[in-house]
This record gives C-alpha cells, sequence and structure tokens, in this order.
C-alpha cells in the first residue's frame, strides 16, 4: 500500500518547482514507487481528479461542506475558518495552518505511547467515493463525517493535499502532458504509444498501470471500449481558410451546426449518449435514444454529432434551448415535446468491435453511412450531414451561405485524409463563422456590481489554459454583453466557488465555468500572468458544455495575437 504521505511529499515538492522537465521527472519517481493496483487512483490524484472523467462520478464536496468538516474535525467555527481562508487565499494552506494549530494544543500523555497508523492512498479514495455516492436525506452529513475522519487521520500536511482534493484543485501545475510524459519515463516507453493508448482509454490511470504491467505490448492492445467515452476531437478558427484549403488539395466540406456535441455509444439496444464534457446524458433524451435504437444498423458504434434544438419548420432554435434538455432531469417527456432535437451525425469512432479512429476521415465516412438508416418517417429527426469533398473555392462559399442562411454558424473544414485525434485541436478540423472572433475562457475572479446591481457579480476575470502546467492564465476582465438574467445565473453558479479575500468586492474563483467572449483584438499586456489582454471583451453565453480543461490555450492566444501582427 502506498501512504499518503508520500503523495504529499511529492505534491509538496512539486510545488517548489518551476521547471517543466524537473516535474515530470519527480512524477516519474512517484509513479514507479506506487503499487501498480493503486496506480489508476495516485495518476488521477496527482492530476487533481478524485475520478476519471469519463466514469461520470461526481465527488460533490463544495467548499460550504468542506468548511463543516474542518469545523468539527477542529473545533474552529466556520466563521473563523472563512476569516482564515481570506488571510491566506488557499484551503489547502488554511487547513495546514488550523490543524496544525490543533495538534499542538493536543500533546497528551497517551500521544507518547500511541502511533497513528499511516493514512493510505486507497483509504483517501475510498472515504471521497463513500462520499461522492452518498444521496438523500443525510448524504451531507455522511460527506461531512468522511472529510472529518481524514482530516483527523491524517498529519496537517497531508490534511492540506486532502482538502484541495476535496474540491479536485490541487494547484500543482501537473497536466496531462506532465504525466504522459511522466508515465513514459517511468516505464520505458515511447510517449507516442502512451499518447495513442490514451486517446483509445481516456484513462491516463488505466495507460499508468498497463505501462507498469505489461510494457509497451499491453499499452498497444488498449483499445477503445462501449460506455467509456473518449474525447471527442476539436477544431479550430482559421484566419485563411482559402489558404487552408489549398495546403490540402482538397477538403470535406460540412455545415457547422448550432447545436450541442453528441457521443453515442450503442451495443445491441442498449444506447447511452455524452455530452461533449463527457456527462452522461441518455435519462434527459429518452426520444434520442429511440431515435437512435431505430435508425443506427449496428450491433456496436460509437458515433459522434452535434444535437440541434428545432421549431416546428425544423430550423435551429438557441443554443441556451439545447442546454435546456441537457439539463433536463424531470419532466423529461414533456420537454421533449416542446424541444424536439435533430441529431446530425459526421463520425464514427468504433464499428462492431473495430476501433475506427486511426483509419482516414474518408474511410470512417463510408463506414457511418453504411450504419446510420435515414429513410423513414422520422428521418429528420436524424441524418448523416451532407459532406461535399472540393477544393473549389466559389462552391465552398456558396455551401457557407447556406448554411447561414439555414440558420447555422458557418462552415467546418476537414482534412479528408486525417485519423480521429481524441481531444486534439489541430489544423485537419477548422471552422468558418461571421462572428468576430471569440474565445472559451475560464472564470478565475469576479467582483460584485453597484447601485441596483449590488447584489450580483458584475464583472468576471477570465483566463485561458496552459496544458503543459494545467494553470489558467488571465487574459482580463469582461462585464459588458450581460443580461440581468444573465448575471443572476452566474452569481448563483459562482455562489459555492468563491474562495480567498474580498478586499473591495473582488474575490477569487475556483476554475470551473466557461464563457464565450467575443473580444476586438488582443494586446501585450503586463497587467495580466498570460502576458495578453482582450481588447473591449464582450460576453456571448456560458458554454456549460465544456469542462475548463477545455478552454482555449495560451498557444492560442499567442497565434491569434500573432496573426494579428502579420494583418497590420
Amino acid at each position: 500500500m502506498t501512504s499518503f504521505r508520500e503523495f504529499s511529499e511529492t505534491c509538496q515538492a512539486i510545488e517548489k518547482i518551476s521547471s517543466t522537465i524537473d516535474t515530470t521527472n519527480r512524477v516519474a519517481d512517484f509513479l514507479k514507487k506506487v503499487d501498480v493496483e493503486e496506480l489508476p487512483i495516485a495518476t488521477h490524484f496527482i492530476m487533481s481528479e478524485v475520478f476519471p472523467a469519463w466514469s461520470g462520478k461526481q465527488l460533490g464536496i463544495g467548499i460550504s461542506l468542506l468548511y463543516a468538516a474542518l469545523s468539527r474535525a477542529s473545533g474552529m467555527s466556520v466563521k473563523s475558518i472563512e476569516s482564515l481562508l481570506r488571510t491566506t487565499g488557499d484551503i489547502g494552506d488554511t487547513t495546514l495552518l488550523i490543524l496544525k494549530e490543533k495538534r499542538k494544543n493536543q500533546v497528551t500523555f497517551s500521544s507518547f505511547f500511541e502511533e497513528q497508523p499511516e493514512l493510505s492512498i486507497t483509504e483517501v479514495y475510498n472515504r471521497f467515493k463513500i462520499a461522492s455516492e452518498a444521496s438523500g436525506k443525510g448524504s451531507q452529513d455522511i460527506k461531512i463525517k468522511n472529510l472529518q475522519f481524514l482530516f483527523n487521520s491524517s498529519t496537517p500536511r497531508e490534511a492540506k493535499y486532502i482538502a484541495r482534493l476535496a474540491l479536485e484543485e490541487l494547484r500543482i501545475g501537473v497536466g496531462e502532458g506532465v504525466v504522459r510524459d511522466a508515465i513514459a519515463k517511468a516505464f520505458s516507453v515511447p510517449v507516442d504509444v502512451v499518447e495513442h493508448a490514451f486517446m483509445v482509454t481516456n484513462d491516463l490511470g488505466i495507460v499508468a498501470a498497463t505501462a507498469k504491467e505489461g510494457g509497451i505490448e499491453a499499452l498497444e492492445r488498449l483499445g477503445i471500449e462501449i460506455n467509456r467515452p473518449i474525447r471527442m476531437m476539436l477544431s479550430q478558427i482559421s484566419p485563411d481558410i482559402a489558404a487552408d484549403i489549398r495546403e490540402m488539395g482538397e477538403a470535406a466540406i460540412e455545415w457547422k451546426f448550432d447545436g450541442a456535441r453528441l457521443q453515442i455509444h450503442k451495443a445491441g439496444d442498449s444506447v447511452t449518449l455524452f455530452s461533449r464534457k463527457l456527462e452522461n446524458v441518455t435519462n434527459s433524451l429518452p426520444d434520442l435514444v429511440e431515435i437512435i435504437r431505430k435508425h443506427v444498423k449496428a450491433e456496436s458504434a460509437i458515433l459522434d454529432g452535434e444535437a440541434v434544438a428545432v421549431d416546428k419548420n425544423g430550423k435551429p432554435r438557441a443554443f441556451q434551448e439545447i442546454l435546456k434538455r441537457f439539463r433536463r432531469k424531470y419532466h423529461v417527456e414533456e420537454k421533449a415535446l416542446g424541444i424536439p432535437i435533430q441529431l446530425n451525425l459526421f463520425d464514427i469512432m468504433y464499428l462492431n468491435g473495430k476501433t475506427l479512429i486511426d483509419l482516414p476521415l474518408i474511410e470512417r465516412r463510408k463506414a457511418l453511412e453504411s450504419c446510420v438508416e435515414s429513410s423513414t418517417e422520422d428521418s429528420k429527426s436524424i441524418c448523416v450531414a451532407k459532406q461535399v469533398i472540393t477544393g473549389d473555392l466559389e462552391l465552398i462559399e456558396q455551401i457557407y451561405k447556406e448554411a447561414l442562411k439555414a440558420g447555422h454558424e458557418g462552415l467546418m473544414v476537414k482534412n479528408p485524409n486525417s485519423v480521429y485525434s481524441p481531444g486534439k485541436r489541430g489544423k485537419n478540423w477548422i471552422k468558418k463563422k461571421p462572428l468576430m472572433e471569440t474565445l472559451d475562457l475560464v472564470i478565475v475572479g469576479a467582483e460584485w456590481g453597484f447601485g441596483r446591481r449590488a447584489n450580483l457579480i458584475g464583472s468576471y476575470t477570465v483566463a485561458c489554459y496552459d496544458p503543459e502546467t494545467g494553470r489558467f492564465l488571465q487574459v482580463g476582465k469582461v462585464g459588458t454583453g450581460l443580461t440581468d438574467d444573465q448575471l443572476k445565473e452566474l452569481t448563483e453558479m459562482l455562489s459555492d466557488l468563491m474562495e480567498g479575500g474580498e478586499a473591495g468586492g473582488v474575490f477569487a474563483v475556483r476554475p470551473k465555468i466557461v464563457l464565450e467572449i467575443a473580444f476586438e483584438e488582443i494586446q501585450k499586456s503586463p497587467n495580466y500572468n498570460s502576458g495578453f489582454a482582450l481588447r473591449f471583451p464582450r460576453f456571448i453565453r456560458i458554454r456549460d458544455d465544456k469542462d475548463p480543461e477545455e478552454a482555449d490555450t495560451i498557444q492560442r492566444i499567442e497565434k491569434v495575437y500573432s496573426q494579428q501582427l502579420k494583418r497590420l
């Protein structure tokens, strides 16, 4: 069994390291020491996760519940804990200080003879698991008691990282890239083999354990499994579509639908639907499940598509309407009648036991068309998205105008020979939209409003993502473009994510909520830790179909900035 002390010492060491290479080496050293049975847990822990993203499990521990557990474990009042947190700005450091003080005041005669057993990584995981599974009456108390047990059974330093893990915010800058490279180094396997294994499993915990136990051969045997969703391939905005098409020679042209991404898993009559964030949304979309059962003629398949809310004439409705369907837990059938959905399928990653992601798009397209039937009376509810392969720029412009006229966002331009790269954003899939440039950014800070909006959060500090370090880097503040209803919604969403001090009504926010932000240009700026700032940022919409790690990256910010300079 691996002690949690070993994990906390590793985290403490990494916090003092600034070099990505040194961090990778430290993580590799840690992973080598962990028993193979515990590697999945340890691997997710080091990335600030308790459960893998694909599992759908939610820890369900908010800051208020953490306060309550820490209060019980220490005897300090919740108000005193909140006051201390305003000083430290970090729940981990707050926990460390509180429990250090408690231990200092608790030295007893018996403590000289009784040695507290070491807490293991597995024990911490099991307590988190019990907390996550608690539901209904008394569930809050179960969660608090299990957290209290962990705080009372750990050293103050261990408790620091238990508190951060409870909020899944370890703050040590270890992201997927670091862990991928650490697995390769720890178990002497090529990075590209680790990367491919991660792409087909969407679980670096499984990859680490497989690498340790079976090496390259075992990693190469890993494949896609039904009901273990993989990350969806991503697109990027191109500043020069014509140049990209000329580079491809010919491109696969499709409409860019104004809807919500869906990944469909079918095994016999069983159908499971996953959102872009890999949340299981099957129960919210029973009408779509029946349509898929009827029209997808495959024993097993994993499909990629876009669900669009439509009106009675088949025209797309606002993006927020489709999200109402995804969020719905009660009166689902009633909402299905009020907001019908059209599913536009455009890719396939798995068919009848075979993984297809390494095939070129043109081959995957044939497989998709072979298993989707759309010739019955309700065919408008499901279809394979129309695709044209061409290098004719005039024809592409015509298709673009048709997409806009039909009420959609624009065009997708895809390399016909591209493989399906889960979670990757590159030049193989690009998009063209008529809107001003937008970025998906994460809220990391906020400020209360003034006057009639004094009880609402009125301004938001937003950040891009750095995949190398796992950190979020500030790029500006946005406070325009929001209605009162949107401000109320965001204020409610942020109520359990506030942390740190509130000097002048300003406070830090745990990075959980993604916003789509339009802007005029990107400027160099010493005021934000990204080194950049958005000029005239404006709120477009909440992207609660995206995880924070799916936000636009610092590399994307740098690229847009460079492209601006070329246009001057």
